[in-house]
C-alpha cells in the first residue's frame, strides 16, 4: 500500500508531498514548516506508517529505527485536547485505537490528575502516543513529575526516555524548556539507554541555533534538517497559504498604561469596529489579565457576535466546551464570533480568522501568530484578510523582554503582508535561561526528599520564571477535609504562581489551600509560599473561579461550581500505602514470587535484554517480596477474618487493611537486605539488590530513618524505614532456590566499608556509574510493571 492511499484513509484528504516524503525518508532532526501546513498530521501518521499500521487494523514489521512511544510536547495547556481528538480520530480511522493492554495504539493525554498517572505505563510493550505540555512531560523526564506520586516517578521518567521519539512543537514559546529539551537529548546520546531514543524539533520559526546547549552544541553540525523543497513550496496548494491576502496594520490603540480597564475599553471598540459579520476575529494579548479585561469590556458593549475567551486557566471541564465551541465555523450569514486569546493559541491550534489584533511580542511568537489569520486562505477570493499589530510602549513589556520587542517592532514598521512568504526569517539569539548540567541531572535520580522535607526545584529547567505555575482544583470543605480524594483531570485548573499569591494574600488567615503530604498520606493546611508543580485543593467557598473567565484571584463572591468526576482507582501515594498487598484474595508469597518472575521473563523478551539484564530482572522478580515474611509483614495480613487462622503461612496479599505495627515499615527493604546477607559474591548482586529495594519506588538510593518511625526500645539499635537491626526472616523455600532463615543487619547504612561490604549509597553510586540513569530506572521500571501484571492477574485467575 502506498503512504498517500494511507493518509488519504486516515484524514480523508490527500498529503502535501512534503508530507509524503517525510514518511518514506529517514527520521530528522528539525522540521522546519510553515503554519497550516499540517506539522501534527505530518508527523503522527508517518510515526504510525513506521511502526507498521495500515488500514483495517493491519500490521506489517515496523521500523526499527521508529520508537514505539510518540511523545507531543506542547508548550502550552491550551487545547492539548485539540491534538487528542485529530490522533484519535485517525487512528480510529485505521481502526488502531484502543485503550492500553488491547494491543492497538493508546493515545493519552498528560495534563495532571490521577487518570494518567499508570494506565499508559503499564503496558511499555505497546505502541502508544503521549500528548502533554512541557510541565508534565519535561518534569517527568526530570525524574519530578509535577501533579503525580513521587513514587511513580521512576517508572515514567524510565518509559519517557527509553523507546520514545520526543516532538517538541512550536519551540519558540518553550522558554527555558527548549534548553532542556536539548541538554536531555545529549545526555541520551552520551548514556547507556534500554531502548533506542529520538527527538525531533519543530516550528514553522525554527531557529537550531537556539539548540547550542553546553552539552548538545558538539551534535549540532551533525543534525538533519527537514523542510520544504523549491518544487513543494511553489505548489498551488502551498503556495494559497503561504501567499494567503492577509494586510499587515498598525492598530490605533496602543498599550501604554498601567490602567488595564482603559486599555481594554479602548481596544474592545476598536475590535468592534473591525469585526465583520458572519466572520471570526481573533484578538491575541500578551498575558491573561488583559485577556480577561478586554473579554469584559466586550460584553459591556454587548456586541451581536459570539464571544469567546481562551487562555490556560481553565478547568478541563470549561475548556472541553471551549473546544467544541472553537470546532465550529461562525455562521457566515450570522453575527460573526470574536475569541479573545494569549499567547496559548500560537501552540498547535487549528484556527482561522478574517481579522486578527495581537499585542507586540517576540518576533517568532508574531509570525506563528499571523499563521492564525487567513490560514487556509479561505478568504483570498473575497478580499483578503487584516492583521493589526499592537504597539507596545516600554514598560510594558512583561511577559516579555524589552530588547525582543524592540526587535520585533523594527522588522514590523517597513511591512506590509502578513503572509509566510512575505515575513523575514526569525534571526533573534535564544534567551537566556538556565540550563540543566550532567551532574545535576545525574543528582535528580534520588527521588528522596531532603533532611528539610523539600525536593530539589527543577522549575528553572522547564519554563521562564514569570511562567511557572501550579494546579488547583476546589471541593466543598464545609463538612471534613479528611478522606478527599486525588483530583481528576476535568477538575484541575492552572494558576501561574503570582495568581495564585494574590488569591492567598486576599483570603490570609483562612486555610485557604490544602496539599497532599504523601508520608502522612493526608491533606494538610500549606504553610509555605506555592511552588511549582504543587497540586492544592481550595474551597469552593472562597471563590477564585469563574466558568466564562477561568482563575480570577478577585472573584470571590461567588462559590466556585463544583465539580462530581467519576473518581478512578486511587493511587499508593501515601508512604505507607501498599494496597496491591490488601487484595480482596489472599495469595500466597511463593506463589507471587514465581508468577512476578515469569512477568519479568515475558517483558524482557518483548523487549529483547541481554540475558545478564534478564536474569539480573528476573532474580529481583523471585526476592522482591521476600521480605513480606517480617513479623510486622505477616501481622499485618493476618489479621482479619479468616486470616488469623492463616497466621502460619507466609503471605503475599491478603483482605486486611490494617496499618503495620512500625510506621513506614517497608518490606522491600527487608527483602533487600536478605539477598544481600546470602547473594552478595554473586554476579549482578548489587543490580539485583536495587531492583528489589526500588520496586516500590520508595526506598531507592539512601538509607535512612523517616520521622515518625518508632525507634526500637536498644537505643544502640539501628533502625531505617521500619526495619530493625536484629530482625530476623524465616527460611523461604522456593522452587528454584533455597533462602535460610535470615537475620538483619543495617550495617549498609554507615558510609564507607562495614562488615557488610560497601555502604549502600557506594553501591548504588556505582551501579548509576556503570549503566546511567536511562538504563538504570528502565530495567526498575520493568521489574515493577511485572510486579503489577502479577499482582493483577493473581485476582483475576481466582475471580
Amino acid at each position: 500500500m502506498a503512504y498517500c492511499a494511507f493518509f488519504s484513509a486516515l484524514t480523508g484528504s490527500a498529503p502535501y508531498d512534503y508530507q509524503e516524503r517525510l514518511a518514506g525518508e529517514p527520521w530528522p532532526d528539525l522540521l522546519d514548516v510553515p503554519t497550516g501546513l499540517g506539522k501534527t498530521s505530518a508527523v503522527t501518521l508517518a510515526w504510525a506508517w513506521k511502526r507498521g499500521l495500515r488500514p483495517g487494523g493491519v500490521r506489517v514489521a515496523p521500523d526499527a529505527y521508529t520508537p514505539r512511544r510518540l511523545v507531543w510536547c506542547l508548550p502550552m495547556r491550551v487545547l492539548v485536547e485539540q491534538t487528542h481528538e485529530n490522533v484519535c480520530r485517525w487512528l480510529s480511522a485505521a481502526n488502531h485505537l484502543g485503550a492500553a493492554g488491547e494491543g492497538k495504539v493508546s493515545v493519552h493525554l498528560l495534563m495532571g490528575g490521577e487518570e494518567d498517572l499508570k494506565t499508559w505505563a503499564e503496558q511499555p510493550e505497546e505502541n502508544m502516543i503521549l500528548i502533554g505540555t512541557q510541565d508534565m512531560l519535561l518534569s517527568r523526564a526530570l525524574m519530578r513529575g509535577y501533579g503525580m506520586s513521587r513514587y511513580q516517578w521512576p517508572v515514567h521518567f524510565a518509559f519517557l526516555h527509553n523507546d520514545a521519539l520526543w516532538v517538541f512543537d512550536e519551540v519558540q514559546l518553550m522558554g527555558a524548556g527548549l534548553a532542556t529539551s536539548a541538554q536531555l537529548a545529549a545526555f541520551r546520546h552520551d548514556l547507556p539507554l534500554g531502548a533506542g531514543s529520538r527527538s525531533l524539533w519543530m516550528s514553522a520559526t525554527l531557529n537550531a541555533d537556539w539548540l547550542a546547549t553546553v552539552d548538545f552544541r558538539p551534535r549540532l553540525p551533525g543534525l538533519s534538517p527537514f523542510s520544504l523543497t523549491e518544487e513543494e513550496r511553489l505548489s498551488e496548494t502551498v503556495r494559497r497559504r503561504r501567499e494567503a491576502v492577509k494586510r499587515l496594520v498598525r492598530a490605533d490603540v496602543e498599550l501604554a498604561t498601567d490602567n488595564v480597564a482603559a486599555y481594554a475599553k479602548s481596544l474592545a471598540e476598536q475590535v468592534l469596529a473591525a469585526h465583520s459579520p458572519g466572520a471570526q476575529t481573533i484578538v491575541i494579548a500578551n498575558t491573561v489579565g488583559r485577556a480577561q479585561a478586554l473579554f469584559a469590556a466586550l460584553d459591556k458593549l454587548k456586541p451581536a457576535a459570539e464571544r469567546l475567551l481562551v487562555h490556560a486557566r481553565f478547568r478541563a471541564r470549561e475548556r472541553a466546551e471551549l473546544n467544541h465551541k472553537l470546532a465550529e465555523t461562525p455562521d457566515l450569514a450570522g453575527p460573526g464570533r470574536i475569541v479573545i486569546a494569549t499567547q496559548a493559541i500560537e501552540a498547535g491550534v487549528d484556527i482561522s480568522s478574517k481579522v486578527l489584533f495581537t499585542e507586540l511580542a517576540p518576533w517568532a511568537s508574531l509570525v506563528q501568530r499571523f499563521g492564525r489569520c487567513n490560514r487556509y486562505g479561505e478568504w483570498n477570493e473575497t478580499g483578503g484578510a487584516d492583521a493589526y499589530w499592537i504597539d507596545v510602549t516600554q514598560g510594558q513589556a512583561s511577559p516579555y523582554s524589552e530588547a525582543d520587542l524592540v526587535t520585533a517592532r523594527a522588522k514590523l514598521e517597513g511591512l506590509r503582508s502578513a503572509n509566510s512568504a512575505d515575513l523575514p526569517a526569525t534571526t533573534e539569539a535564544a534567551p537566556l535561561s538556565p540550563v540543566l548540567r550532567r551532574r545535576d541531572f545525574l543528582d535528580l535520580f534520588n527521588t528522596d526528599s531532603d533532611l528539610s522535607g523539600f525536593d530539589t526545584d527543577i522549575s528553572p529547567y522547564i519554563r521562564d520564571a514569570d511562567d511557572l505555575d501550579a494546579q488547583v482544583f476546589w471541593r466543598d470543605l464545609a463538612g471534613d477535609v479528611e478522606g478527599q480524594p486525588q483530583p481528576a483531570r476535568e477538575e484541575i485548573c492552572r494558576a501561574s504562581l503570582s495568581q495564585l499569591g494574590a488569591y492567598l494574600k486576599k483570603r490570609k488567615g483562612e486555610n485557604a489551600a490544602w496539599r497532599w503530604d504523601a508520608l502522612a498520606g493526608r491533606w494538610v493546611p500549606l504553610r509555605d509560599r506555592a511552588r511549582p508543580g504543587l497540586v492544592l485543593m481550595l474551597d469552593v467557598r472562597l471563590g477564585g473561579y469563574d466558568t466564562r473567565l477561568g482563575f480570577d484571584p478577585d472573584q470571590h463572591k461567588l462559590p466556585v461550581p463544583v465539580l462530581t468526576p467519576i473518581m478512578p482507582e486511587p493511587t499508593a501515594d501515601a508512604y505507607d500505602g501498599d494496597p496491591r498487598s490488601r487484595q480482596n484474595r489472599p495469595v500466597e508469597l511463593v506463589v507471587h514470587l514465581t508468577d512476578v518472575e515469569q512477568e519479568v521473563r515475558g517483558l524482557a523478551t518483548a523487549f529483547g535484554l541481554a540475558s545478564a539484564d534478564v536474569e539480573a530482572a528476573a532474580r529481583a522478580g523471585r526476592w522482591h517480596d521476600v521480605g513480606k515474611a517480617h513479623e510486622v509483614f505477616r501481622a499485618t495480613l493476618t489479621a482479619c477474618g479468616e486470616m488469623t487462622e492463616q497466621a502460619d503461612r507466609l503471605w503475599a496479599k491478603s483482605p486486611c487493611r490494617g496499618r503495620h505495627a512500625r510506621p513506614h515499615f517497608r518490606h522491600e527493604l527487608a527483602s533487600m537486605l536478605a539477598w544481600i546477607t546470602h547473594r552478595q559474591n554473586e554476579p549482578d548482586a548489587d543490580l539485583v539488590a536495587y531492583l528489589i529495594v526500588a520496586h516500590h519506588g520508595k526506598v531507592r538510593m539512601s538509607l535512612r530513618a523517616l520521622p515518625e518511625e518508632r525507634a526500637p526500645a536498644q537505643r544502640d539499635r539501628r533502625y531505617a524505614r521500619g526495619v530493625w537491626e536484629g530482625d530476623s526472616l524465616p527460611a523461604i523455600e522456593l522452587p528454584v532456590e533455597s533462602i535460610p532463615e535470615t537475620t538483619l543487619s543495617l550495617d549498609l547504612m554507615e558510609l564507607g566499608e562495614g562488615d557488610m561490604g560497601p555502604s549502600w549509597a557506594d553501591r548504588v553510586q556505582r551501579l548509576l556509574d556503570a549503566h546511567g540513569p536511562f538504563r538504570l530506572a528502565w530495567l526498575e521500571a520493568l521489574v515493577r510493571i511485572a510486579d503489577w501484571r502479577a499482582s493483577r492477574k493473581e485476582q483475576e485467575d481466582q475471580a
